[in-house]
C-alpha cells in the first residue's frame, strides 16, 4: 500500500476512509441478508471496489458532479446519500432520493450533492458526465464531472464516443473504470484483447494510468492528479482501477462460473481487511477505535432499516410525478 505520508494525507484522514469503506461495506451486507429474507427483491454489491470509491471520494471536492454506476453504494454514502436513504431506495419507498420508491434499487442520485441521475443501461452516464464536464467549461467554472463504470462498459459505443468529445474538446473529465475481472459471467479475456484498459487513454488525447483498486491510498493519489490536470486546463483522465468483486454480480447470479482458488485469492486481497491491518501496523487506530466505529455503525444500519421499512411506499397516483415536465400542457 502507498505511503500515506508521501501524498499528504493525516491519521484522521485515513481513519475517515477506514470508516466510510466499512459504512459501504455493512449497508451492503445488510441489504444482502434482507434479499435472502425475502425483504428485498434485488441487491447489487460494491463488495470489494469500496477502496477505489473512496479514495475517488476523498480526492473530489463538493463543487464536482459525479455520474456513479450501480456499484458506488461507498462513493455516494460518503458523498452524502445516508443508509436510511439507500435502505428507502432498496426497499421502493416515497424517500428514496433518485425516484421516490420507482426507480430500481442502485440507480444512486441526489441533486443538492451533485450527484446526477442515471438509467439502467450500462455505460449512459459517462456520456452525461462528459455533458456535464463541457458545462463546467463553458462557464469557467473551476471544478470537474467524473464518470465510473465497470470494465463490460468500455465495450460500449457511449464509453468511446464520451471519451472521444472530452479528448477533443480538453474537458475537465475523469473517467474511472473499475475493473473487477467480471461483466456479469464473462470474464476479462473474453471482454477485451489488452491488460492495460488505461492506455486507450492515449487515442483519445487524454492523460491514462492503471493503479491498484484495493489501495485507497494509491486510487486518492491519481484522481487528485487527475483532478489538478482538469482544472489546470490540460484536459481528462481515464484511471483504470484493479479492483475485487467478493460476490456474485447481482443477488439473481449464483457465481459458479468462477473457480474457488480464484475467490479465495479475491477474498485474501479483500480491501477492508488490508485497510485495518494497514492501520494498525502504522499504530493509527486501535481495537478500541475499531470496535466503537462498528458499534455505530451497527446502530446506524439498525435503525437506516427500521425507518425504511415502515416508510410509506408511493402512492398510485405518484406514478407518473418526475417522469414528464411537470407543468407541460401534456401533463396537465
Amino acid at each position: 500500500m502507498l505511503d500515506y505520508k508521501t501524498v499528504g494525507l493525516t491519521h484522521e484522514d485515513l481513519k475517515q476512509m477506514y470508516k466510510w469503506m466499512l459504512l459501504g461495506r455493512k449497508i451492503d451486507e445488510r441489504m444482502w441478508l434482507l434479499n435472502r429474507a425475502g425483504k428485498l427483491p434485488f441487491v447489487i454489491s460494491c463488495q470489494g471496489q469500496e477502496a477505489t470509491q473512496i479514495g475517488t471520494y476523498f480526492a473530489l471536492k463538493d463543487e464536482d458532479i459525479l455520474a456513479p454506476y450501480y456499484r458506488d453504494l461507498a462513493l455516494v454514502t460518503a458523498r452524502g446519500i445516508t443508509a436510511e436513504e439507500s435502505m428507502l431506495a432498496a426497499f421502493a419507498k416515497q424517500g428514496d432520493t433518485s425516484s421516490g420508491g420507482k426507480q430500481m434499487p442502485s440507480h444512486f442520485s441526489k441533486k443538492d450533492l451533485g450527484i446526477l441521475t442515471q438509467g439502467s443501461c450500462v455505460t449512459t452516464q459517462v456520456l452525461h458526465a462528459v455533458g456535464a464536464s463541457l458545462s463546467i467549461k463553458m462557464d469557467g467554472k473551476k471544478s470537474v464531472a467524473l464518470a465510473t463504470l465497470g470494465e463490460g462498459s468500455t465495450s460500449q459505443g457511449d464509453f468511446h464516443e464520451a471519451m472521444n468529445f472530452a479528448g477533443v474538446h480538453k474537458l475537465p473529465y475523469i473517467c474511472i473504470i473499475e475493473n473487477n475481472k467480471y461483466a456479469i459471467s464473462v470474464p476479462s479475456h473474453l471482454q477485451f484483447a489488452t491488460d492495460d484498459l488505461s492506455s486507450r487513454a492515449a487515442g483519445y488525447g487524454a492523460f491514462g494510468e492503471q493503479v491498484d483498486g484495493n489501495d485507497p491510498i494509491a486510487v486518492y493519489e491519481a484522481v487528485k492528479r487527475a483532478r489538478e490536470r482538469a482544472i489546470n486546463g490540460e484536459g481528462p483522465t481515464l484511471i483504470e482501477a484493479l479492483c475485487s468483486r467478493l460476490t456474485p454480480h447481482s443477488s439473481d447470479d449464483d457465481d459458479n462460473y468462477r473457480p474457488a482458488e480464484e475467490m479465495k485469492e479475491e477474498k485474501e486481497n479483500d480491501c477492508i481487511i488490508k485497510f485495518k491491518s494497514y492501520l494498525v501496523d502504522n499504530e493509527i487506530g486501535d481495537e478500541a477505535w475499531f470496535k466503537q466505529l462498528d458499534d455505530e455503525i451497527k446502530q446506524e444500519i439498525n435503525t437506516a432499516t427500521k425507518n425504511a421499512e415502515k416508510a410509506p411506499y408511493p402512492l398510485p397516483e405518484e406514478a407518473l410525478t418526475h417522469v414528464y415536465d411537470q407543468g407541460g400542457e401534456q401533463n396537465a
